[in-house]
């Protein structure tokens, strides 16, 4: 497919809108709902396409596509829509299978980051956030008690009670790096088009992950998530993944895929090569984000300035800065953790993309806090503004210059996710019947 243009990642009320028109064009086969109410009161849309001659629930089977699940990651929304008018236009998808998809999962945030289409790095981070992981509808009832999951966890849940997808699918991307994709059970034979798909576009495959370290991986860019204490389940899930949304659909046999895709691309996270001493680059690395880290929170925790001797702490009682100072905190809490990780469990061989993945995921770590604390003092005209304004511009021009990064086009971007969503469909379904020759595959 030749991708002429780029596009602007869609807001939610853009969302809403193409949706709406896409059902009323084709009104015997798209159906518009709501599937709940955000903790702001917006409304959560979920699209579905009807399966091959039937009414949009009338299904052997079902998918369900999750976009929008972290508010930093815009690219899912485009590809819903994509994905649905693809599924429209060729039967063979929907031949037995109804197609839903969450067109986001969490607008609250999507309305709080907004970079319709960023130009650089920088760009990106200027209005950039991120909720805490208790905050993140997919996330959530790994870290919170039933009682205390928002309502976009519960609207999630619901769904996926009601679909009993057998695959779900959660669009996400990644902000600098490469593509790659993490299941909850192993899909035969998905890592060929997969990495088809990326060659076709120029986009790198991830395959030293860190979020996916140590894991089993049947092919490049493919990782299973690990059974929860094993040795391979690294440092980014210390949580218990099997009470995510991503495991709830294995209570109807169902198997979920987490598609990755960059906004700018690295070849360096694609690079196979031994590196010569892991164990002492992410010592490195560990020091750095200590030091990067630490810089962070003094401005946070007050630091004090000739201009205002008064100590910088804004309250969470402040509607607009609350949900960026609570991302904050959580993100400067969560780092004395990581750097923990990468020197107590450093492998004495890795490559070298895994360093590089290591790399980028602990620059954007300080970088994200810095970034969204930037936002409040800026809005409050604190004088540590300049200041903090001058370490997230040089974080951001060095992590580009580093990385060698260059932009995929947001059609590109979509590109890729649509394809391996399909992919991942039609090789679970084969799967299915090469396993029970004769019968349908399983519900």
């Amino acid at each position: 497919m030749t991708l002429l243009r780029d596009m602007c990642y869609p807001t939610p009320r853009e969302l809403g809108l193409a949706a709406r028109a896409l059902a009323d064009e084709h009104p015997d086969e798209v159906r518009l709902r709501q599937a709940g109410t955000s903790r702001a009161g917006q409304p959560l849309w979920v699209l579905s396409v009807a399966a091959t001659g039937g009414a949009p629930r009338a299904a052997d089977r079902s998918v369900l596509v999750v976009a929008g699940a972290h508010a930093n990651e815009p690219v899912g929304g485009a590809t819903a829509l994509s994905l649905a008018r693809r599924v429209l236009d060729d039967p063979a998808p929907r031949a037995g299978c109804g197609w839903h998809f969450l067109l986001c999962a969490d607008p609250d945030g999507a309305n709080l980051h907004r970079t319709p289409l960023p130009h650089s790095l920088l760009d990106y981070h200027r209005n950039f956030f991120r909720p805490p992981g208790p905050e993140q509808p997919e996330w959530a009832p790994s870290l919170l008690p039933p009682d205390r999951l928002p309502p976009e966890t519960l609207a999630l849940t619901a769904l996926i009670d009601e679909l009993r997808p057998v695959l779900q699918v959660s669009l996400h991307a990644t902000d600098l790096g490469g593509s790659w994709v993490q299941l909850t059970r192993d899909i035969p034979g998905l890592a060929e088009p997969f990495a088809e798909s990326a060659a076709d576009l120029r986009i790198p495959v991830e395959n030293g992950a860190s979020d996916a370290a140590g894991w089993p991986s049947p092919g490049p860019g493919i990782f299973v998530i690990p059974q929860p204490g094993s040795e391979a389940a690294g440092a980014f899930h210390q949580e218990d993944t099997r009470l995510s949304t991503w495991y709830h659909a294995h209570r109807y046999a169902g198997t979920t895929a987490v598609v990755e895709v960059p906004m700018w691309a690295s070849d360096l996270v694609d690079d196979p090569t031994p590196h010569p001493d892991p164990r002492g680059a992410l010592r490195m690395l560990a020091e750095r984000l200590t030091t990067d880290a630490a810089l962070v929170a003094g401005v946070r925790g007050g630091a004090r300035v000739p201009e205002d001797p008064r100590p910088y702490n804004a309250p969470y009682e402040d509607p607009d800065a609350a949900p960026l100072l609570r991302a904050v905190d959580w993100t400067l809490a969560l780092i004395p953790r990581v750097a923990a990780e990468w020197t107590a469990v450093a492998p004495a061989e890795a490559t070298a993309a895994y360093v590089a993945s290591i790399d980028a995921f602990g620059r954007r770590l300080s970088l994200r806090a810095a970034a969204m604390l930037l936002r409040v003092l800026r809005a409050q005209g604190h004088p540590s503004a300049p200041g903090l304004d001058r370490l997230v511009t040089g974080w951001c021009e060095d992590f580009a210059a580093r990385f060698g990064a260059r932009w995929v086009p947001v059609a590109t971007q979509v590109e890729h996710q649509s394809r391996t969503v399909l992919a991942a469909y039609d090789r679970l379904v084969a799967a299915g019947r090469q396993s029970r020759p004769g019968a349908a595959p399983p519900p």
